[in-house]
């Protein structure tokens, strides 16, 4: 089965005329749906909200973009000083998003939006462009061939379509199911590629409690309409950790299955996941952190349970209600972990002279492995 052509032609046609059974209920925030053209949102197909973890002055990607309602949505959190990117393969789609956007932008003052032609397992290729080379360069022989793998190479390795480490968060709306198994793991590579260290992706896809069969994989009705190519729930939070991320958690779990196929539940999850900070980037606050630590033994961090002890993905243990801070200087700006720890003066030892200064970290953690508490 060609499942890249099976849902290019499935959501060409829900580009025209809406397809209900595409997508499962979803609240979405009231206040951001009136600037958005009536049929964006009726050609809306998507099993979450990850739009609701995006932050002002953000630079947003969304991965399978549609018709352009979460982008539409982003658009109005990040404002002004915000940019929103979506990436979608589908023409029909790209056409009403586009020019959807004219719309938005007269209605909220602004145009921080903009969507590109490409495939989400690879965010380097800009498919406009390549269309215009074409166009220019038709392939004839051998020669053109090379030329046009020139192209392409230069593309990727000098002018990507998606930049590397230039994105703080990537969304996506029930859009991961849609590629195909073999390219499932250069996706995420991908979404790790463009963030910036410590950016996150915010995922909402369609999960399933067991691992789908192969015979229901090869089935194209249930493929495109995002169910036969949905992660089993767990292999789901294991491709962003093969990946490379960090202090990855399921944020919101279908209670109810949207539907139940000979025996298979398929549910909507969303996860939110973290590109790690780079050593050499936390350096610098790392070693603030410890010199505020060594100049001030009154101040503590401590794990606040409900766990007896967990263990994050770099390997250090938090063991509830003990405090040190060795860790603590090595977790800095683990935004993920922070509400998870309380910060007190220890009154029972001596401080040295008032000071104003305050923790530079947004995160942190106690009792890694090898330090004394």
């Amino acid at each position: 089965m060609n499942t890249e052509k099976v849902v290019r032609e499935r959501y060409a046609d829900a580009a025209l005329q809406r397809e209900p059974a595409l997508c499962c209920p979803v609240d979405y925030d009231a206040q951001y749906l009136s600037a958005i053209p009536q049929e964006v949102i009726d050609r809306d197909y998507g099993c979450g909200d990850p739009s609701k973890h995006v932050r002002v002055g953000e630079t947003v990607l969304d991965l399978g973009s549609g018709g352009g309602k979460i982008c539409f949505i982003a658009s109005q959190v990040v404002g002004p000083t915000g940019q929103v990117i979506g990436v979608d393969l589908n023409d029909e789609m790209l056409s009403l998003a586009r020019k959807s956007k004219v719309t938005l932008a007269a209605n909220i003052g602004y145009d921080n939006v903009e969507f590109r032609k490409g495939k989400i397992q690879d965010l380097a290729v800009d498919r406009d462009a390549v269309d215009r080379f074409l166009i220019e360069n038709p392939v004839k022989d051998e020669m053109g061939l090379r030329s046009l793998e020139q192209y392409l190479e230069t593309m990727r390795t000098s002018n990507p379509m998606i930049a590397d480490e230039s994105i703080d968060v990537v969304v996506s709306n029930c859009v991961l199911n849609l590629v195909a198994s073999d390219e499932k793991e250069l996706l995420f590579d991908e979404i790790f590629r463009v963030l910036r260290p410590g950016g996150r992706a915010v995922i909402s896809d369609i999960v399933c409690d067991q691992e789908v069969p192969l015979e229901m994989q090869l089935d194209a009705e249930l493929w495109s309409g995002c169910l036969s190519g949905a992660f089993e729930r767990s292999a789901f939070l294991e491709a962003f950790e093969q990946a490379g991320f960090v202090d990855i958690r399921i944020q919101h779990l279908q209670p109810e299955p949207w539907q139940t196929i000979d025996g298979l539940a398929f549910r909507s999850a969303t996860v939110i996941a973290y590109r790690p900070h780079l050593a050499s980037e936390g350096d610098e606050v790392i070693e603030q952190t410890a010199e505020y630590l060594r100049s001030r033994d009154d101040v503590r961090r401590v794990y606040q349970g409900p766990f007896k002890y967990v263990v994050d993905d770099e390997g250090r243990m938090y063991t509830r209600g003990e405090a040190c801070e060795d860790a603590l200087a090595q977790a800095a700006q683990r935004e993920a972990i922070a509400d998870q720890f309380a910060v007190f003066e220890n009154s029972s030892k001596s401080s040295p002279a008032k000071t104003t200064a305050t923790l530079p970290m947004a995160g942190g953690g106690c009792c890694g492995g090898g330090s004394s508490c």
